[in-house]
């Protein structure tokens, strides 16, 4: 059965829009794929009426046949039928691939729509996109929201967490309607005014990046229990399902352990062991890292967890070193060690808390940095407050990271927090290290546990090998240096008399 499609003259739309709103959408929805799709059945689940279209009316089509009974949904087959069947100020978002399938999108509204209408897009948009077309669409009287929205399929239609840019008018409009449709925890709703521009997309690229650490240090945290420690997978399962009981209660853990505990129905074999182990990933990730780089911010987690993924997938480099006959370094032997099983495991955790702390940290850090940069005024607490529900980063201690910028809007690090610092020094280093150790004897890769570890014990350093290096620029292309004991900057003749000068 295929559903009508909406039709709406200019007449009608005007007379509509100055006299009543009755049988037109609060909201409307480009992009009929899973996400898309999902995120009008959220809106048309709350009592919304949701107007949707999709470039292929077929995929329109479908979405009305499997789910036209779940609310009130306006079909369309064009842009300009479904921009008439939304009330004014006319709200649209678009989640449609990011790149230039988006900006003819965005051309397309901002050509049927009206002075203060809002263009909202909710896909995985690079910032500096966003910026970009927030000032076009601006003048042209329109206003454009760059909207981060975490949580998968799931998220999507059950109550993401979403990170909304853009003008704080548009946010006034906007606000209840996300507010409506976003997670809750403790009665508090998962989204925020973030920002002007890009800041929405900037803090959900971070956001992306975190969850690359997060999922990277899980992965070696259960490559070192399996193939140092010698644990099956459903064994692990239970490991995990435990310890998603404590401090390490998230999303991710919890998925972890669905993941471990899955047989693979044509083998028999544990369903981690028949997947092969490339690990793909869309780009944010990389967006992060650049911008780190760009700001001068060490984001060295989320870097290796980045790299982690490239090396990866270089399969056929792999294969080559693999077939040298190099020895691969994995012994299944904790007792040759001296390393108690039980203990190995516990340190496991400790570690696995550490680093991912770290992550956080480090992402923080960023979007501080970023906030700097662009003057958005980002408040940290109020995104551990929209993270603790329907991103894929949710996690218990997010409350912790809540109270710790409650409690210090400036603090300089998530490490110095004091219920953090004093995680840190109730056994969690020592854990860490011992995890590190272990895992290089027995040549096991674990890149963000140890550059984790790597970043915590440069912050404590007293003094670093940056004075070294200073000395060898100054040496090589005459960069100065600053001394720990005079004010100034200087330089020292290295081809000449060695003479110290200063400027």
């Amino acid at each position: 059965m295929l559903f009508p499609m909406t039709s709406i003259d200019a007449s009608t739309q005007a007379s509509s829009s100055t006299t009543s709103t009755a049988g037109l959408a609060q909201i409307g929805v480009v992009g009929m794929a899973v996400m898309g799709s999902n995120l009008a059945r959220n809106f048309a689940s709350r009592g919304h009426t949701v107007a949707i279209y999709n470039r292929s009316p077929e995929k329109t089509h479908a979405v009305m046949e499997q789910y036209g009974d779940e609310g009130s949904f306006i079909p369309s087959e064009t842009i300009e039928d479904f921009v008439a069947t939304l009330e004014r100020p006319r709200k649209a978002v678009i989640m449609v691939a990011a790149g230039a399938g988006t900006d003819d999108v965005i051309d397309q509204l901002v050509e049927a729509m009206d002075e203060g209408d809002i263009i909202i897009d909710g896909g995985n948009a690079l910032f500096t996109d966003t910026i970009r077309r927030e000032k076009e669409v601006a003048a042209k009287g329109r206003h454009f929201v760059g909207a981060g929205i975490s949580g998968g399929e799931e998220g999507a239609l059950r109550g993401p967490s979403i990170m909304p840019g853009g003008p704080k008018e548009s946010w006034e409009t906007l606000g209840p309607l996300l507010e409506d449709i976003s997670a809750k925890v403790d009665g508090v709703p998962c989204v925020k005014h973030i920002g002007p521009d890009g800041a929405g997309h900037f803090v959900k690229m971070v956001h992306n990046g975190i969850e690359y650490a997060d999922m990277q240090v899980i992965g070696e945290a259960y490559h070192l229990l399996r193939y140092a420690a010698g644990i099956e997978p459903a064994e692990l399962a239970e490991i995990f399902s435990e310890w998603n009981q404590g401090d390490l209660d998230s999303y991710l853990i919890e998925i972890t352990a669905e993941v471990l505990r899955q047989v693979d129905a044509k083998t028999g074999k544990p369903f981690i062991d028949v997947v092969v182990d490339a690990a793909g990933q869309k780009g944010t990730g990389r967006w992060t890292v650049k911008e780190a780089l760009d700001l001068g911010v060490p984001t060295t987690g989320i870097g290796e967890a980045v790299f982690a993924r490239a090396l990866s997938s270089s399969l056929a480099q792999r294969q080559a070193v693999q077939e040298t006959g190099l020895p691969s370094g994995h012994v299944v032997d904790l007792n040759a060690l001296g390393v108690d099983k039980d203990q190995f495991v516990e340190d496991v955790r400790r570690a696995l808390y550490a680093s991912k702390l770290v992550a956080y940290a480090q992402g923080f850090d960023e979007i501080t940095a970023g906030s700097q940069e662009h003057g958005w005024d980002i408040k940290p607490q109020d995104l551990a407050t929209i993270w603790r529900g329907g991103c894929i980063i949710r996690a218990k201690f997010l409350n912790r990271i809540t109270e710790a910028y409650n409690n210090d809007p400036e603090l300089p690090s998530l490490l110095l927090d004091p219920y953090f610092r004093g995680e840190l020094e109730n056994g969690l280093i020592d854990s860490w290290r011992r995890v590190v150790v272990v895992a290089t004897q027995l040549g096991l890769p674990i890149p963000v546990f140890a550059s984790s570890l790597s970043y915590y014990d440069s912050l404590r350093a007293q003094r670093l090998p940056a004075a070294l290096i200073q000395g060898q620029r100054d040496f090589f292309g005459a960069h100065t240096y600053k001394r720990v004991d005079m004010e100034g900057t200087y330089h020292t003749n290295w081809s000449g008399d060695r003479e110290e000068v200063s400027y």
